[in-house]
């Protein structure tokens, strides 16, 4: 069997056919044959020797063959063969200077804080990869408070906009039991404000009441006020519940595999149903670098002629969230990898300003 890793100049060479191979084949989805690499690329040896080595490397379960076609194509082997020799730096160049400098422009015009940032890394992800890209709001598993703000809505109703450090919003309408004026309103969010800033949800239940939290109505609110914002911030630690960030799906179905049946409906349900999708992402949450998950790695039977590329981005400190890119398994992997990591460096970078304000 040959040691594809080694140096020996026929492991090299045979190293060199499947790139080939799988280059050829991401970019055409047509499979390759010995007299097109022979043609095509200048490897020193002749067609027969080239057809020799893809017989080899079928053999080793690298390359397979359709039973309409003498060219070879890629196994889910041979993806990872070629993934595992993508250095960070070589994914990295996969994306151009005026490409990674767009995307860096985009995101720092984007206001209205995470959910606008994710939506615009999303975008640019899924248009640099030409795949379906998603992502999910970052998560703390202590949230901490930022800021609150009361808005009188009509008679009895009030909304409460909570921020949290990690960037999530929390809201909700509340009907008060007697209507307030807007400027008791902002006394009160102003008092918690400058009470609550950095705490999480537990210090602010076991602090002892605030002073002004007596009996008068106002004074009441202000401690029902606290105590919701410590429910709030605890239901935003829930396990995955949060926001997922999608686009791009519509042209992934342009792709061939995807074209209609069963693949169609597969890599569909892998990017709507939430319940596959939080499970797949919790698998990967924690990892420090790009993982790639070619064919569910035989172990997700939904993933199967599915790949995905994912990062985690943040800090384990604050808040992560997970970003990537889904798509079928003849997948440009070196420019996804590039693109996944830089726009995952780039939100953990905004993430640092945004627990740095």
């Amino acid at each position: 069997m040959t040691d594809l890793s080694s140096l020996d100049p026929i492991a090299l060479r045979r190293r060199r056919v499947l790139g080939i191979v799988v280059q050829e084949y991401t970019q055409s989805a047509q499979a390759i044959g010995s007299q097109t690499i022979a043609r095509d690329y200048n490897l020193g040896v002749s067609a027969a020797t080239i057809r020799n080595d893809l017989a080899v490397l079928e053999q080793e379960g690298y390359l397979t063959h359709l039973h309409t076609s003498s060219g070879r194509i890629p196994t889910a082997a041979g993806y990872r063969f070629f993934v595992q020799q993508l250095s960070a730096r070589a994914a990295a160049r996969e994306l151009s200077p005026i490409e990674r400098e767009g995307i860096r422009v985009e995101l720092s015009r984007a206001r209205g804080g995470v959910d606008q940032w994710l939506r615009v890394s999303t975008a640019a992800l899924a248009r640099t990869s030409h795949g379906a890209a998603l992502a999910t709001a970052p998560q703390s598993t202590r949230s901490r408070f930022k800021h609150l703000e009361l808005v009188g809505i009509r008679d009895t109703k009030v909304l409460l906009v909570l921020v949290l450090q990690e960037g999530a919003i929390q809201q909700q309408v509340l009907d008060l039991d007697q209507p307030i004026n807007q400027s008791a309103l902002s006394a009160i969010s102003n008092e918690l404000n400058d009470r609550l800033g950095g705490l999480s949800s537990l210090e602010i239940r076991g602090r002892d009441e605030l002073p002004g939290e007596d009996a008068e109505p106002q004074a009441l609110l202000l401690r029902q006020m606290r105590l919701l914002a410590a429910e709030l911030m605890e239901s935003a630690e829930a396990p995955f519940d949060r926001p997922i960030y999608r686009d791009g799906l519509a042209q992934v179905l342009d792709a061939p595999e995807f074209a209609g049946g069963d693949n169609m409906h597969k890599i569909v349900n892998v990017f709507e149903q939430r319940s596959l999708l939080e499970q797949i992402l919790a698998e990967y949450m924690w990892e420090d670098d790009v993982q790639v998950v070619i064919n569910g790695e035989g172990r997700i039977r939904e993933l199967q002629d599915i790949s995905l590329v994912l990062s985690s981005y943040g800090n384990s400190e604050h808040a992560t969230g997970i970003l990537g890119v889904v798509g079928p398994v003849r997948m440009a992997y070196g420019r996804t990898i590039g693109a996944v990591r830089f726009v995952a460096a780039l939100m953990s970078e905004r993430m640092e300003d945004w627990y740095g304000e």
